[in-house]
């Protein structure tokens, strides 16, 4: 880090600890009601990653016999929503730099509820990937925008902590999410998944101006977002950044082959009833719930990298395991259940340090870096879907090579983090 920037990182830390400590006294002047409520809103804007997909898993089977599609033309209704969710980060942090956080997130939610009616209506498999890309865009603004409020607020290891925090609030959406869906399903059809996710869209619109702007004026940009777009290229060029984002990514990666290839392979390959299989999802939901809470309670005293660096290692130890198994077969059910959720349940020590890690190094720019790296990190996830898809044989080998792959690229990246140190 050079001086300039070391300098800058100083006096915006400085910053957010005087907005920390207004934010802390203003809660506290309200008994606390006033930060419990901005954690449950920007945990519900950071749950629309995971809502806009988990709901409807238990379903793909059924939209795939209803909409004549094959597995694989159903998996790329993930890929899909990858795309727009990549791209549309890419826009949505640099504009909130510079007209702050809450009109942008206000304008995602409106592209979002489009895109889940367009779902609703959608009379083949082609539309709703279409639509989406549409729901994507929009859903990307929360996601991104939250990450960055969270970066308004806070810095260092206390970032990392409050975003495991946002992220064992918000895991309730994916814990009940395919629970849910499935009995939607079963009750109303699969459209009626995503009508309840309008319905939820228009919910968060109106709970968002029940907060105020954590973006002051004096604090933002005067760049433009078309010149603060091509600077990523100048981020890129940090080895730490590059390895942040490629743990990041690599992990996601993994991640979104197990969200499209799980409900194949538990439900139509070892034929498990589609309402037991939210049950199965859950049970990673709660392991990334425990590991968060875990990764609150440590990283101030381990540090953001060290900390890092041990979920990685539990992660490729996992994923390896994972693709022998599903290669093999070994084990059947519960040789495919265990290693799965042991790689899920890492995200607790993975996620969040290394968001808060990439955002440390560049504080006055937290609307850009959040984007860049959730782009990728999505982007990655991209690739992960859909070689399920194109890989699909029927088995859960594809998804075992994609995540076993995906272990060993995570571990790979934390290499770079031993270069370019910073004062995390």
């Amino acid at each position: 880090m050079s001086r300039e920037e070391d300098a800058a990182y100083t006096a915006a830390g400085k910053d957010y600890a005087v907005i920390e400590e207004n934010t802390a006294g203003a809660a506290a002047s309200t008994g606390g009601v006033a930060q419990l409520h901005l954690l449950a809103v920007l945990s519900a804007l950071m749950a629309f990653a995971s809502i806009s997909t988990d709901f409807y898993l238990p379903a793909m089977p059924a939209m795939a016999l209803a909409l004549g599609a094959s597995e694989g033309m159903l998996a790329y209704t993930i890929s899909g929503y990858l795309v727009g969710f990549s791209f549309g980060q890419l826009v949505w942090g640099p504009v909130s730099d510079q007209y702050g956080r809450r009109a942008p997130v206000a304008g995602g939610l409106v592209l979002f509820i489009i895109g889940s009616t367009g779902c609703a209506m959608s009379q083949s498999a082609e539309a709703v990937i279409a639509w989406r890309i549409v729901q994507a865009l929009g859903a990307s603004a929360s996601v991104v925008l939250s990450r960055a409020m969270v970066r308004d607020l806070y810095a260092g290891s206390r970032a990392a902590q409050m975003m495991s925090s946002l992220i064992v609030v918000m895991a309730v959406a994916p814990l009940l999410g395919p629970i849910l869906g499935a009995q939607i399903a079963a009750v109303a059809g699969w459209r009626a998944i995503f009508w309840l996710l309008v319905v939820i869209g228009m919910a968060t619109l109106a709970a968002l101006f029940t907060i105020p702007e954590t973006l002051p004026v004096s604090r933002r940009t005067s760049q433009s977002p078309l010149r603060a777009i091509a600077r990523y290229g100048q981020l890129l060029t940090r080895p730490r950044l590059l390895g942040y984002v490629g743990v990041c990514g690599f992990y996601y990666a993994g991640m979104y082959a197990y969200i499209a290839g799980s409900p194949f392979a538990f439900i139509n390959y070892h034929h498990v009833p589609a309402h037991y299989y939210g049950f199965i999802f859950g049970a990673g939901v709660l392991g990334i719930m425990a590991t968060n809470m875990i990764n609150m309670r440590i990283v101030s005293r381990q540090g953001i990298d060290k900390t890092l660096r041990g979920g990685v290692l539990a992660a490729a130890f996992s994923t390896v395991s994972l693709a022998v198994i599903s290669y093999t077969d070994f084990g059947s059910v519960w040789g495919l259940f265990i290693p799965l959720i042991f790689f899920v349940s890492c995200t607790g020590f993975i996620v969040a340090n290394s968001i808060a890690g990439a955002l440390a190094d560049f504080p006055n720019e937290a609307g850009a870096v959040s984007a860049l790296v959730g782009a990728l990190q999505y982007g990655s996830g991209i690739a992960g879907s859909a070689l399920v898809g194109l890989l699909a044989d029927g088995t859960p080998w594809p998804m075992g090579l994609v995540i076993g792959s995906s272990g060993i690229g995570c571990l790979m990246s934390t290499f770079l983090l031993q270069r370019d140190r910073t004062r995390i």
